[in-house]
Parts: structure tokens; sequence; C-alpha cells
């Protein structure tokens, strides 16, 4: 496996096993304390206790307090007494809640590790189906192993208690189903990230530009039947509070952004580095534009899926209009497929720049914290050039045909 003049097989399992070790071993001292609080004063998987907080309202049917701040801070209170004081603003759809209701009979640690235990599985099944497509990767699987565990995304995943699990699942079944160029299934797996808006909104803008209209009628149903559930479960109100929650959004930035270093999108990007809300504004649009045709160019000439998702999830990351660290995790089949691809590249031309990219947007979303004193996400420049290389690589191979009239793909089985 060499991806670059440097990145050796040996060098990254060297680099990736370290990480590992490290991220590992100080979260596994920094949560080690008697209670529920750990060493750094922190409640134990953080976002976790909103989502468990939300299950214990789908439990009890109070729709009318999902988006209450105040009545869930003291629901948490009442469930979790060392959470008491901790007030997290209420943005996801009503029918989350019953997805983490099962979760809320239980006690919180238990829960807590049911849910850990269930977005590692998720994270590991992805990759593992991935990595099995990548036929330059199958003698590397130690590396790939390695390299997965230490994959800051999946770090911080865990160290939030987050859902960004449940979002990979959904990019890696349409991976496989576009594949198979069955497009409305993939549409309908698609509308199951109405959970996380900002993610499927490349991926909206995408197909819709490209006329693929068999997945936005699947994204669009799937969406609306999600919905709906909530509805049937607690009425109207709720998913009308959601729209009006979604509608303020930039009133609450400073609520739902504190710390602006742990979000890698091209918006943060912006806002970080010009004072002026409306300049930065303008950037962020001017750039995802940019983004965005890159990556429709990448859709356009090429027929090789492994580059179509890449490019694909880069550009969700990039033009989300929030993405903290934790959402970082949906970067991991690009991660392998990229890889995949920049080795069998090796052979015939020089890779070393696509490799060091790789390699500094795997790494560089530990370095948010300095970002305090420099104010430049380096994270978001090195995905941006990903995003641009990738779209040079493809050959003009495409004839004009909407995308769910080109033909499958052959693809061999590892």
């Amino acid at each position: 496996m060499d991806i670059g003049r440097w990145l050796t097989a040996k060098r990254l399992r060297a680099h990736g096993l370290f990480l590992g070790l490290v991220l590992w071993s100080l979260y596994v001292w920094t949560i080690a304390t008697p209670g529920l609080r750990d060493r750094n004063g922190n409640l134990k998987g953080t976002d976790f206790l909103h989502f468990y907080t939300l299950g214990s309202l789908a439990i009890e049917r109070r729709g009318a307090d999902l988006y209450d701040i105040d009545k869930q801070a003291a629901l948490a209170g009442q469930r979790v007494p060392a959470a008491a004081g901790i007030r997290y603003l209420p943005l996801y759809p009503p029918q989350v809640s019953l997805l983490f209701a099962p979760f809320a009979y239980l006690s919180y640690p238990w829960a807590l590790a049911l849910w850990w235990l269930c977005t590692t599985a998720i994270y590991a099944i992805c990759c593992y189906a991935i990595w099995r497509s990548c036929p330059h990767l199958a003698q590397h699987r130690l590396t790939v192993a390695i390299l997965a565990a230490g994959f800051p995304g999946f770090f911080n995943l865990i160290a939030w208690g987050q859902t960004s699990a449940v979002a990979l699942a959904c990019f890696t079944i349409l991976f496989f189903l576009m594949r198979q160029n069955r497009h409305l299934l993939a549409g309908l797996v698609l509308g199951c990230l109405i959970f996380k808006p900002q993610l499927g909104l490349a991926a909206g803008i995408l197909f819709v530009l490209l006329g693929a209209w068999k997945m936005v009628i699947g994204a669009t149903v799937s969406a609306a039947v999600q919905l709906s559930i909530g509805v049937l479960y607690y009425g109207i109100a709720p998913l009308r509070t959601w729209f009006s929650m979604l509608w303020n959004l930039p009133a609450l930035s400073t609520l739902l952004e504190p710390k602006p270093y742990q979000t890698h999108c091209l918006r943060t990007f912006w806002s970080m580095l010009i004072p002026w809300s409306s300049l930065s504004t303008a950037l962020y649009l001017v750039s995802a534009a940019v983004v965005m045709t890159w990556t429709i160019l990448t859709w356009k000439r090429s027929q090789d899926w492994a580059l179509r998702l890449s490019s694909l999830l880069l550009a969700s990351v990039l033009i989300a209009p929030h993405l903290t660290v934790y959402d970082l995790l949906i970067l991991a089949p690009a991660f392998l497929l990229l890889s995949d691809w920049a080795v069998g590249l090796s052979q015939t031309s020089n890779t070393s720049f696509i490799g060091t990219m790789l390699y500094l947007a795997y790494i560089l979303p530990l370095t948010g914290p300095l970002l305090r004193g420099t104010h430049v996400q380096l994270s978001v420049v090195a995905m941006s050039i990903l995003v641009y290389l990738v779209m040079k690589s493809t050959k003009s191979d495409w004839v004009g045909r909407p995308i769910e009239a080109q033909p499958p793909r052959q693809v061999t089985a590892i």
C-alpha cells in the first residue's frame, strides 16, 4: 500500500497506531472516574443526554416539550441527577425521540453503554463493507483496521455520544444501491437523512441538477414518511415548531456553535476568518457553489462510483450549514475509496499530493483547539483540495444521459 512517496503502509500503520493509542488512552483515563462526571467535569456521553431526554419525552408522549429547553433541562436533571443544569438546543425532528425511547427505559449509564455499542457496530460494519469493495486495499486489512479505530471522526462520535453513525449507514447503503442502479431505493435511503438535514443538502442539490428524479422522488417520499411518524405519534404541533426552529436558526447560531473551532465546514471557515457576517456569508455561498460545481463535474465525467460517492461525501461536509467534528464520521467511506483509487493510480502516475491531502484531511480535525489563535480551519482547505483533485482526475466519458440511465458497473467481490 503506497499512496504517495512517503505514505507507505508501514508508516501509516505506525501513525495510526500511535494516534489511536493516544486518543483512546486519554479518553479512557478521562472517563475512568466514579459517577457520571469525567475528570474535566463533563457528563460522560455529553450529547447522549439530550437523546436520552428526548426518549424520555417520547415515553410520556410530551410532544409539546420537545422544543422547550427549560422543561428538557428539568427532566434531564430528574432522570440523571449528575446532569443538573445542562441545557441543549433542541433541533432534531420529532420522530428522532421515538428512536431513543427504548434507551430511555434503561438507566443512563446502561443506555449510554448500549448506544456506544450500537454506534461502534454500525461504524465497523460500514467500514468493513466499503473495504470489501476496495480491491487495492484487500491485502491491507490490518492497516485499514488501525486507521479506522484511530479515525478522529470515530473518536469524537464516541466521546460526544452522537448519532452520526446512522448518517454513515445511510451513505454506505446509498453507495451499494446506486452502484446496482437501484435509484428509487437509494432515494428512499437518502431521505432518511432528514434527521440531520444539513448532511443531505449537497445530495439534494446534486441529484436535482443532474435530473436524477427517481432519487429525488424517493428521498422526498422517505423524508415525508419519517416526519409523518412523528405527526402520528405527537400530532402536527411539534413538527410545526421544528420547522420554526429551523427557520430561526441563524439567530441561534451562537447557541448551536459555542466553539466554532469544533466545526469543519465552509460556513464556519469563513465566519472564523471574516468578522463581517454579510461578507463571510457571501464567501460561503460562493465557495459552496464552487465545491458543488466540482462535484457535479465529477458525477458527469466519471462512472466510477467510488469517485462519485467520495466527492459527494466531501461536498456534504463542506457545504453543510452546520458540521461538528463528530459528523466527519461520514467521510470514512471517502477515505477508503479514495485510498483504494490512489493506490491503483500509483502504478501509472504520481499520487503523492493526493495521498498528502488524504492524510491531512484525516489528521487535521484534531488541531481544532489551536484555531482559537489562528482562526484558519485547515481541515476545510484539505477537503476542498481533495474535491478539486477528484474532479481533475476524471475523464470526460459522460454522454449526457440521466444518472438513472447509465449502465451499472461490474464489481468483483473480494
